[in-house]
């Protein structure tokens, strides 16, 4: 048997930041390194950040992602890593993996299967890869492959599992969405069972535009049990010992081919260490950690310093400005209040109460002269009409003009306010509390927003958001005694209408057979569809559904189709 000593490095690497994803590489090779760890893996991409999109369109870009990888390639000595980075070969280009072996770059492993569903378009990119290698190190055979190879039973696995590898080192950019963490370790030990392999899988942690990925690297043994993870939503080293057979002897197939770096370690004699594992998050543990790692990260990586949120007294504006105080620190979040003639007493108390509670600096700036002001100037144009929406979506659309020349004059970002039953509704003002920079709880439908909020006041610091703004009746206040259930079915209802049309692709008839009125879902579909000109608007936001508006779910405006 030999020992074999792993080192996963789930790292947050941040795109386009060649210089700086190397200096975070090496960092971590020389901890592995100190560690006695025999192969490091890293992230997919690791050395341009996931995903580069349009990036990888720059011969430039591709260039100086390959010089980047030679300053990594430096810095390995003594030790073997395996670092992500884009492979070029005259016009084509590959999502690969550099394996480096004490200082040179000893192979490249090219990624097979390509992704081209939800938020993935790898075929726009990237050539699939050929070939299954198999490597010898420290005596021990070991298979690489790159995320999406992994997801599905067959070949590169398979090849090399049939080629003697003893160990599987399989590197991830894998989003996160609400209880995928549980899905992968799944997959994961069927893979390890019925291949009969070590299966280690490092995945990426940290947020990239609208996309968050959650970590949770994890190792496990060939009967599929789980024998270390990292955390979720950290940066980690994870090390691991792995007691496996030595490299036995297999037929060179077609597909196969073996590389031999070294017949030991580098380290002989290596203090045991004890496998970590990182308790699991769930539930709404887990999406507020999302959240909270998404934003910080959108934030730190556009170069902003401060966010400003408008407060209302509401519940979503409640736990936006409480999501930004846990990624970013009070001291960089500025609450500003926007009363009208309708906001209520108790809404601008509770919005005051909120700041205080959070310990940021709030900003009171009363809308009423802008609003008499635009009925004046409007009152021409409209005369011989009803009041109606127009009326009072000019309460919202001059709230957006005050934050965003908030923004203009002092920097901040601001992170607005709407949810993903509002935006999927469309009871959400265009260019009114739409407008902004990111959109925190794009993707966390109203019923979850509320429980976010309860799981967030049983923190050690105590509850935050009042239990008043918990139980009362959600309100645009933007006229007398307004209601959002005026013009929605209850949230109890909608969100799950909802998620089985826009995340499950349900028509009307299979909606109303899961036992909801007819006429009620008719109406949710149309809503839904009519808005999407509203959507395709809207600032990113944090993905935590498996279907989220933007990147995953992409729908024609001008579109007569209505599904019903």
């Amino acid at each position: 048997m030999r020992n074999l000593r792993v080192g996963l490095a789930q790292i947050n690497t941040t795109v386009g930041d060649l210089e700086g994803n190397v200096a975070k590489v090496l960092q971590y090779v020389e901890r592995a390194r100190e560690l006695g760890v025999d192969i490091v893996s890293f992230t997919e991409l690791t050395v341009t950040g996931y995903p580069p999109e349009d990036l990888l369109l720059r011969r430039s870009f591709l260039k100086d992602n390959r010089e980047a990888l030679g300053a990594v390639v430096k810095g390995c000595g003594g030790i073997t890593a395996v670092v992500g980075f884009v492979d070029v070969d005259g016009d084509d280009i590959y999502n690969a993996a550099a394996v480096i072996h004490d200082g040179r770059l000893a192979d490249v492993y090219r990624k097979q299967r390509l992704p081209n569903y939800g938020v993935f378009d790898e075929l726009r990119y990237f050539r699939p890869g050929a070939g299954c290698p198999a490597y010898t190190m420290a005596g021990v055979r070991v298979g690489l492959n790159v995320c999406e190879d992994i997801w599905y039973p067959g070949d590169p696995t398979q090849a090399q599992a049939k080629a003697g590898a003893r160990v599987i080192v399989n590197i991830n950019g894998s989003p996160y969405h609400a209880g995928k963490g549980e899905f992968r370790r799944q997959m994961l030990a069927t893979r390890a069972v019925d291949y009969g392999v070590f299966v280690c899988y490092t995945n990426q942690v940290g947020g990239q535009d609208e996309l968050v990925f959650d970590g949770g690297s994890m190792v496990l043994s060939p009967e599929g049990e789980l024998v270390a993870q990292a955390a979720m939503f950290e940066e980690e080293l994870l090390v691991c010992d792995l007691e496996c057979d030595g490299a036995k002897r297999a037929a060179q197939g077609a597909q196969v081919r073996h590389v031999a770096l070294s017949d030991g370690p580098f380290v002989a004699d290596k203090p045991a260490l004890e496998s970590r594992l990182a308790p699991p998050l769930e539930g709404e543990a887990e999406v507020y950690a999302a959240l909270v790692s998404g934003t910080r990260d959108y934030v730190r990586k556009t170069g902003f310093g401060k966010v400003v949120v408008a407060l209302s007294g509401g519940i979503d504006s409640s736990l936006v400005v409480t999501v930004a105080v846990d990624a970013i620190g009070r001291e960089n979040v500025v609450g500003v209040s926007l009363p009208s003639r309708y906001s209520s007493e108790g809404s601008m108390k509770d919005a005051q109460e909120l700041a205080e509670r959070l310990g940021i600096e709030l900003i009171v700036i009363p809308i009423e002269p802008a609003h008499a002001a635009y009925l004046e100037m409007l009152e021409r144009a409209f005369a011989g009409t009803e009041p109606g929406v127009a009326e009072e979506n000019i309460q919202s659309r001059i709230r957006g003009n005050v934050v965003m020349a908030l923004s203009n004059k002092f920097g901040w970002l601001v992170l607005t306010t709407g949810n993903k039953s509002e935006f999927a509704t469309g009871y959400a003002t265009l260019y009114g509390d739409m407008a902004g920079g990111f959109a925190v709880i794009k993707d966390v439908p109203k019923t979850l927003v509320y429980r976010l909020a309860r799981h967030r006041n049983t923190w050690e610091d105590g509850p935050v958001i009042s239990e008043r703004v918990i139980e009362k009746p959600p309100s645009a206040e933007l006229k007398p005694g307004q209601l959002d259930q005026d013009m929605l079915p209850s949230y109890e209802e909608l969100d799950p209408i909802l998620e089985a049309y826009v995340e499950d692709d349900k028509n009307a008839e299979e909606i109303v057979g899961m036992g909801f009125d007819r006429d009620l879902v008719v109406g949710v579909i149309r809503m839904v569809n009519r808005n999407e000109y509203k959507r395709r608007q809207a600032p990113p936001g944090v993905k935590i559904t498996p279907r989220a508006f933007g990147r995953d779910r992409r729908l024609p405006i001008a579109n007569r189709y209505e599904g019903l």
